[in-house]
């Protein structure tokens, strides 16, 4: 008799079959002597439409609301139908006498197995495979320790509530909106809140009035003094009469040198990268979305195979990870890393191996570790420059954290003037530490997010009772700045750490917020931003992220409780409970169908109303009404205000073409031939201009030669890969 084992996705499947010594190609699968492996493209089945209940709702009427069935139907995705039967036929062969589930270690993992195993009518016993990294070594080890299936129930149901609970809400809501305002409106729990945190940052923004503040700057014996309040510390004062007073008496006095501290200073390493943490750094120094840095990363860890799983949560390592440090170390000392992994594999081997690190805490590691590099050896010249871009950033933080904290002395020096006092403060490397690891670079800008860095300021050798040379004081003048908008990186912060934006002070809440990822997950948060951008919910401008008219109207006519982070806060403390075995699923599914019916209700009843301000003139070719002009992430696009008609039209998108005179990123407009190249600062160029002096500047490689290397390695990114909230609202046609 044989094992079935199901993979997420091809490239994992491929994997384990090799490690399981399966080698023969049948449909949809690769067998062997003890193993059957088969695949999934993501989620192969998923919630039912409203219409497969009764094809009543195939029309949107606000009479059929709430929709909330008894039981939920499964349907299977049709454009991944065919792998489905493939999977079907496995499971239903005689042969085959267990399900082994090697789907992604976590309640989405879970999810896409069990839903394939419920539609086929699986009757088998279930072992679970649960790794973090897709490894050879890892992948045999977790076949020696194979899970009873019956342990991940409650991880199924909580998965299965998520999924209802978020049908029940989001479809519900979204065709409520849409009918009751004509017009294409969509809501959930998680983007509605992301909607209206950055709604709150754009009042913030709105209200601020800058208020001048002023201080004294003094300069002299090698020093630059900074004046600082005797009472509070602090080195300005909104009073300018207050400060030239103070000044006036301080002028032709005596600096007398009163205090001389210094402190020896210990910073240690920023923790590992999570998902969310490395996406933020991505953005700040590459530009790239969320969802580009997800995509990448998921290459690095199953095309590469040289980073852990990146779907991850969490900045610290299992115990059980620390034995095979070393062996990573000596898999990633190639290239630029050779000489610093080395150094440490080398310590690290010669070690008692009972050292205690500060990145290894068992309780901080749920489901899957920190992003750290795999035992596999590298090729970086096997990796795109986006690639190599990301797998740097994992591997110096890896790097980073191994090696001994960064060590400075702090002087600071107390002076005396008339009076007053001025401060001045300097730092002095003892030990360079972790900061090694980032090479040239000083490592400041790869502090957490608010720490502080270090700036490096000598002193002059002065003790106390020194008098110093005169000292030139000036006033100084400054105005308070206000909030700065979101932007990508800030944004996945805010989705991250949500408690200050909500409304009540429940630190149950704030604190299950904080425990539980906040906002959506490290999985989706990608997902919903992009999802934002291509509802014309938000808009770019430079790197800033703004609301769209669209999104302002919406969150004037959505009930309250969507904008609240605390819906999110209550549910996630539920889902916690069932997965832990501690709250029956029905009892919350109960509740929701509720919350649906309550939803409906107060969406009938609101007395707002929806207006399309971006209208133009141009007429729809398909149905002859006006289209309206909405901003994309990176285009312009006329779009049909009939959400039934749903034509759409791109009238210019930001190109990766640069501008000879600037060097920045030039617009795409027009059709055809008539295409033109249009820069900020005044170039225009047509297509066809710029694609001769290319050729005449000898681009060498055409673009579609790139193309055609990149796309063997990121195949299987640009198939359909079905992701169950995409699925869900597959019906749901947003063009606007």
């Amino acid at each position: 008799m044989k094992s079935l084992v199901i993979a997420e996705k091809p490239s994992v499947a491929r994997d384990i079959a090799r490690v399981l010594k399966c080698s023969k190609n049948i449909n949809g699968a690769i067998e062997g002597g003890q193993y059957v492996v088969t695949w999934g493209l993501g989620h192969l089945v998923t919630l039912a439409d409203p219409e497969d209940y009764d094809k009543k709702y195939k029309e949107w009427k606000m009479e059929h609301l709430p929709m909330v069935p008894e039981t939920f139907k499964l349907e299977v995705i049709k454009q991944t139908g065919k792998q489905y039967q493939a999977v079907k036929a496995q499971l239903h062969r005689k042969d085959i006498d267990q399900v082994i589930i090697a789907t992604d270690a976590g309640r989405e993992g879970e999810l896409v197995a069990r839903l394939i195993l419920k539609k086929a009518g699986n009757d088998k016993p279930i072992k679970r495979l649960w790794i973090s990294s897709v490894t050879d070594k890892a992948i045999r080890e977790g076949f020696q320790n194979l899970k009873d299936g019956r342990e991940y129930d409650s991880l199924y149901d909580a998965a299965m509530c998520r999924a209802e609970a978020d049908w029940l809400v989001g479809i519900n809501a979204t065709r409520a909106l849409t009918c009751k305002y004509n017009a294409q409106l969509s809501c959930g729990r998680v983007q509605t809140p992301t909607l209206a945190m950055i709604a709150k940052r754009e009042a913030q923004i709105k209200a601020f009035k800058p208020e001048s503040y002023y201080g004294i700057q003094g300069r002299g014996a090698g020093l630059s003094l900074t004046w600082q309040d005797k009472k509070s510390g602090s080195p300005r004062s909104f009073d300018k009469k207050k400060i030239e007073g103070i000044l006036a008496e301080m002028k032709g006095e005596k600096a007398v040198v009163v205090e001389v501290k210094r402190t020896p200073k210990r910073k240690q390493a920023p923790l590992l990268y999570d998902l969310t943490e490395l996406q933020r750094d991505a953005n700040k120094r590459f530009d790239y979305s969320a969802k580009e840095t997800l995509n990448i990363m998921q290459r690095l860890y199953e095309n590469h195979k040289v980073l852990t799983y990146p779907r991850t949560d969490s900045r610290h390592l299992s115990a059980d990870i620390v034995p095979t440090l070393t062996e990573r170390l000596k898999a990633c000392a190639v290239g630029p890393y050779k000489q610093l992994a080395g150094r440490l594999a080398n310590q690290l081997s010669t070690s008692s191996g009972d050292k205690k690190w500060f990145f290894v805490d068992n309780s901080k590691v749920s489901d899957h570790h920190a992003i750290i590099p795999t035992e596999q050896f590298v090729q970086l010249d096997h990796m795109t420059i986006d690639e190599r871009r990301i797998y740097d950033l994992v591997v110096r933080r890896f790097l980073a954290v191994l090696y001994p904290p960064y060590e400075y002395e702090q002087t600071s020096l107390l002076i005396s003037m008339g009076g007053e006092q001025l401060r001045a403060q300097g730092n002095v490397v003892k030990n360079q530490g972790w900061k090694a690891a980032y090479g040239d670079e000083n490592g400041d800008d790869w502090e957490d997010e608010g720490e502080e860095s270090v700036k490096l300021i000598t002193l002059p050798e002065v003790k106390e009772g020194d008098i110093l040379p005169p000292i030139t004081l000036s006033l100084t003048e400054g105005k308070t700045k206000p909030p700065a908008p979101f932007n990508e990186a800030t944004l996945l912060s805010a989705m991250e750490h949500p408690a200050a934006y909500m409304e009540s002070d429940d630190k149950a809440m704030a604190k299950t917020l904080g425990e539980t990822g906040g906002l959506g997950t490290v999985a989706t948060r990608a997902d919903i931003i992009e999802k934002l951008f291509s509802s014309f919910l938000l808009e770019k401008r430079g790197k800033d992220i703004f609301l769209t008219s669209k999104a302002k109207q919406l969150l004037e006519l959505v009930p309250e409780d969507l904008k609240k982070p605390e819906l999110t806060a209550d549910w996630e403390m539920k889902l916690s409970g069932i997965a832990k075995g501690s709250l029956k699923r029905g009892v919350f599914m109960k509740e929701i169908r509720g919350y649906s019916e309550e939803l409906i209700h107060e969406i009938k009843a609101g007395e707002g109303s929806f207006r399309h301000d971006n209208l133009t003139n141009t007429k729809c070719p398909e149905c002859g009404k006006r289209m309206l002009l909405v901003k994309g992430k990176n285009s312009e696009m006329l779009v049909c205000q009939d959400r039934e008609c749903g034509h759409r039209e791109t009238i210019s998108r930001t190109s990766n073409a640069r501008c000879p005179v600037c060097h920045k990123k030039m617009e795409l407009r027009g059709k055809g031939d008539g295409q033109i190249f249009v820069c900020r600062c005044g170039h225009k160029e047509k297509l066809t201009a710029f694609q001769e002096r290319r050729k005449k500047e000898g681009a060498g490689v055409s673009k579609r030669d790139v193309n055609r290397y990149l796309s063997k390695q990121e195949k299987e990114a640009k198939e359909p890969i079905n992701n169950a909230f995409a699925a869900m609202l597959k019906g749901v046609r947003i063009e606007e």
